[in-house]
């Protein structure tokens, strides 16, 4: 029978575990900053976004830091067949906000990140929110309204519109369309929808870093 002393306990077996985690995470966010990642990306031209992959280079610099995990956009194109409710219930699509900058973010109740990062989206809207620009936080819990509009006045966000979608319609889109492969999942694009970069988890979108990458993303250039 084996010698039950020189068994360690649960609890130091359980933070061995964690700051072997720890460790590996900070690998990873070794990694991801210094590698060529973000800055080895050369966006191609789309007929349809004639400016956007000039945009994409002048961004990739910004795309670090606490937005790291930002993955600049190699085809320019637009994003379309994203299908979803407003806050009256009404159908909408991205055609809707034209003329703005968007960060595109799905969420969910049953997500923790999700539920960690809607504070630091609702930020961002409050700080850098209005007419040329708008975090579209779009949740995909299924069933009613009631469980995430609960969960949104429980931690206090209100700067964000509710948008909805319940059949996970555009979830599946994105998954396609190889941008999201979990939740949260974010797009960041320009005015005329076109894609500038998209990032999978989560990110301190209340950060310095994330207003710097969004300010830059809303400048146009002169005479436009």
């Amino acid at each position: 029978m084996p010698d039950q002393k020189k068994r360690p306990p649960a609890v130091k077996l359980f933070a061995l575990a964690a700051l072997l985690g720890v460790i590996a995470g900070a690998a990873a966010v070794y990694v991801k900053e210094t590698g060529s990642g973000n800055g080895g990306v050369t966006p191609t031209a789309d007929a349809r976004c004639p400016l956007a992959a000039e945009k994409v280079a002048s961004l990739t610099p910004l795309m670090r830091g606490q937005v790291a995990a930002m993955t600049p956009a190699a085809d320019a194109r637009p994003i379309a067949g994203l299908d979803f409710a407003g806050p009256d219930g009404k159908p909408l699509t991205l055609a809707a906000f034209a003329g703005k900058t968007l960060l595109v973010n799905l969420w969910a109740t049953w997500c923790v990140p999700c539920r960690e990062e809607m504070p630091a989206l609702n930020a961002l809207q409050k700080a850098l929110g209005g007419d040329r620009f708008e975090v579209v936080a779009i949740n995909i819990d299924t069933g009613a309204d009631e469980k995430p509009r609960a969960f949104l006045d429980e931690i206090g966000v209100h700067e964000l519109r509710y948008y909805r979608d319940a059949s996970m319609g555009v979830f599946n889109t994105l998954k396609k369309e190889g941008l999201a492969f979990g939740l949260p999942a974010t797009l960041l694009l320009d005015e005329k929808g076109c894609l500038l970069g998209s990032m999978n988890g989560p990110a301190a979108w209340d950060s310095d870093d994330a207003k710097s990458l969004i300010e830059a993303a809303i400048a146009r250039p002169a005479g436009s």
